[in-house]
């Protein structure tokens, strides 16, 4: 399913009019696809009281609609306006058709009318602001927020959107509504799918408004879900006839002294995947313990550096191993951060002939001098946390969260690599420019190797032939519903990244 921004929306809608269409008919249709909901809820939970909070905007002019057809079907139905009488034509409109049965209340002379009302309804639905929310609520609004959400018996519906949350980035400057349903039209916009906002989304319902298919296919969009692409592709066939050469060497440059754990996990999640053969470098001091776990693997023991990590004096070895063994390379799984790593990852960038993944410390060595990524010869693939973004940036991490989609999207395009930018609902974005968002995954991941795991399986599936989009992709896709098992199964905050191994067998 593709998501599109509100610019992208707004052309959409102008096109849909260019071909016949009329804005009146959408806002007429949009109404309709959340009375259609709405009457469903009231009928399954035996709803009484409905008051409506209409914006003054096109927002508040659904509203208005579909204020008009529940007075159809159901008694007691009010409308509050925080902000006074619409503005917009098409809310004039769609106001005067109000039949003069629904009561409305206005916020600022009927003070104690409205909170009264806000006390006692049954289900509320929020038509306030939509597509152009900037920043923050007015105070009227954001009081009949506060008003909604402390309701607790009440059923909460968002038109479109979930007033107080930024469309394009899904952030919240202050309070929003905290929607239990949230009707959209004709697509997913990023705060559906972004945090924060889109836990104030709940369940998201994406309704048809008639706009044409052919133009909804044409339309440029900011993303895609990833089981859209899933959709149309599929892992690489297998032969029955094939050997392991034919499924992929992956060169493994992972582990120091303390963190051979990093390379273990991600050793067993790109066997898990499938690779035919995985061959790890890592620093002698840990051979024995990292060893006794890969016994499938084979192994470069490599010497260690004095704090343990390995030594820029194997770049020749690891050099030779990669042109001449691997078909792709994954670098930085507990790799530690020395002068040592920084150089061994800075020369391994400008020097790999075969597609890389680079996660964690290899991700921190990248960013002291982050044009290396500009002279790779081959595709790179980043797998970064927030953090590791901010610093590969250099802004905060903050920067990187109010925004995260441009982040990824302008980095991966900067700097011509794949960026996995990893978070709830990770993005994985394209040197192309396009981009995807993962809806897989679950709290559960926010632990210590969950992102070792991450890179063993986009790194197996790399080896194996798949280009970077497709690998990224499956890894991500994959790793998150492998978490929702195990999530179901052991409970997201007793459940380990090792038992996503587990559980990989199952989903792939």
């Amino acid at each position: 399913m593709i998501v599109l921004d509100s610019n992208e929306m707004r052309a959409l809608e102008r096109a849909a009019v260019r071909a016949g269409g009329s804005m009146a008919s959408l806002m007429e249709k949009a109404g309709a696809a959340v009375v259609e909901l709405a009457a469903g809820i009231i009928a399954e939970k035996q709803l009484q009281t409905i008051t409506i909070l209409c914006g003054k905007g096109n927002n508040g002019g659904d509203g208005f609609v579909v204020a008009r057809f529940l007075s159809m079907m159901f008694p007691d139905i009010c409308i509050i306006l925080p902000c006074g009488y619409p503005e917009t034509d098409l809310a004039k409109v769609n106001f005067n058709l109000v039949p003069d049965k629904v009561p409305v209340l206005d916020f600022a002379e009927q003070y104690e009318e409205c909170v009264a009302r806000m006390n006692d309804s049954d289900l509320i639905i929020d038509a306030i602001y939509g597509l152009g929310f900037k920043d923050f609520l007015d105070p009227a609004s954001a009081e009949l927020a506060q008003l909604a959400n402390r309701n607790e018996k009440a059923v909460r519906l968002a038109v479109d959107i979930p007033s107080g949350i930024v469309c394009n980035t899904g952030e919240v400057g202050g309070g929003c509504f905290h929607a239990d349903h949230t009707v959209t039209f004709t697509a997913m916009k990023p705060l559906h799918v972004l945090y924060p906002g889109a836990q104030f989304c709940g369940k998201v319902t994406v309704a048809s408004v008639g706009i044409p298919a052919n133009l909804v296919d044409a339309s440029t969009y900011t993303l895609k879900t990833a089981d859209d692409f899933l959709a149309s592709h599929s892992l690489p066939h297998r032969a029955p006839y094939i050997h392991k050469g034919n499924n992929g060497t992956l060169l493994s440059i992972c582990g120091s002294y303390g963190m051979a754990g990093a390379a273990v996990l991600s050793g067993m999640a790109a066997l898990r995947c499938g690779v035919g053969l995985l061959r790890c470098a890592v620093p002698k001091t840990i051979y024995p313990i990292v060893s006794s776990e890969l016994t499938e693997a084979v192994f470069t023991p490599a010497n260690a550096s004095e704090s343990g990590t390995i030594s820029f004096h194997e770049f020749d070895r690891l050099q030779f191993e990669i042109m001449e063994k691997a078909s792709a390379v994954l670098i930085g799984c507990g790799l530690g951060l020395t002068e040592d790593t920084v150089s061994l990852v800075s020369q391994l960038i400008i020097s790999s002939t075969k597609p890389m993944v680079i996660d964690a410390d290899g991700i921190n060595a990248a960013a002291q001098n982050t044009d290396v990524l500009r002279g790779a010869m081959a595709p790179v693939i980043l797998t970064p946390h927030p953090g590791e973004m901010a610093r590969l940036m250099g802004v905060t991490t903050h920067e990187v969260q109010r925004d995260r989609c441009s982040a990824a999207k302008n980095f991966a395009a900067q700097y011509n690599c794949t960026v996995v930018l990893k978070g709830a609902h990770t993005i994985i974005a394209l040197p192309d420019g396009n981009a995807y968002v993962n809806l897989t995954g679950n709290n559960g991941l926010a632990k210590g190797g969950s992102g070792d795991v991450l890179a063993g399986m986009i790194a197996s599936f790399l080896a194996q032939g798949c280009d970077p989009e497709a690998a990224a992709i499956f890894g991500v896709y994959y790793h998150g519903l492998a978490a929702d098992r195990c999530a179901e199964r052991l409970s997201p905050r007793t459940m380990l990244p090792r038992d996503l191994l587990q559980e990989l067998p199952q989903v792939i």
